[in-house]
């Protein structure tokens, strides 16, 4: 009796461990949403755009998170699957502004880029910090790993698509990242679908 009571304490503490980093995540990105996509409106920058909207997946995604930290395994399988299924869509959004830059073709704010790439870098940064320790505790948590390890590649492909719009002075240094950052949105969104879909055949 005692160690049951032991386990279940234990499981427990983890899920409140796991909410209350879910918490910060989720304020973190949210508020880094509304920051960066007014930057890419402002500074012309698909790359940025796709950070963004990479920000705002997140956001949506650690609040699903949150909502199945004490819910059964079947239940995170599903929500990590439809988890997949928004960075899927966050990666048709950008080949959409991509499609667009190529016939309107703008030069992007090159300092802007920069400035609020390393902005995103240092909050992604500390999400990467708080989550380590929970990225092997479940399905869940595995997801939310993934998406915040994806955000610290994001930011430093547009810090260096900035570097390039500087030396080019030309748009296609941008275009170029967010098409890389569309194809890392894709392999991640097939890597979490595959995982939760694996969790509920079991």
């Amino acid at each position: 009796m005692a160690g049951c009571c032991d386990n279940h304490c234990s499981l427990d503490r983890m899920r409140e461990r796991q909410r209350g980093t879910l918490q910060i995540v989720l304020a973190i990105n949210a508020a880094m949403f509304f920051v960066i996509a007014g930057a890419a409106v402002y500074g012309k920058s698909t790359s940025l755009l796709a950070d963004s909207l990479d920000n705002l997946g997140d956001a949506l995604t650690y609040g699903l998170s949150l909502y199945a930290v004490t819910k059964d395994t079947n239940v995170k399988a599903k929500v990590a699957l439809f988890k997949g299924v928004l960075i899927g869509l966050a990666s048709v959004t950008v080949i959409a502004q991509i499609v667009y830059k190529l016939f309107v073709p703008a030069l992007p704010i090159f300092e802007v880029m920069g400035i609020f790439s390393l902005l995103g870098l240092f909050a992604n940064g500390l999400c990467l910090f708080l989550l380590w320790r929970h990225r092997h505790e479940d399905v869940n948590m595995s997801s939310v790993w993934e998406c915040s390890r994806n955000d610290i590649a994001s930011n430093l492909s547009v810090f260096i698509a900035a570097g390039a719009v500087w030396l080019t002075d030309t748009g296609w240094p941008d275009i170029v990242v967010a098409i890389g950052l569309v194809l890392l949105l894709m392999r991640s969104a097939v890597r979490v679908i595959s995982t939760a879909r694996k969790e509920l055949r079991q």
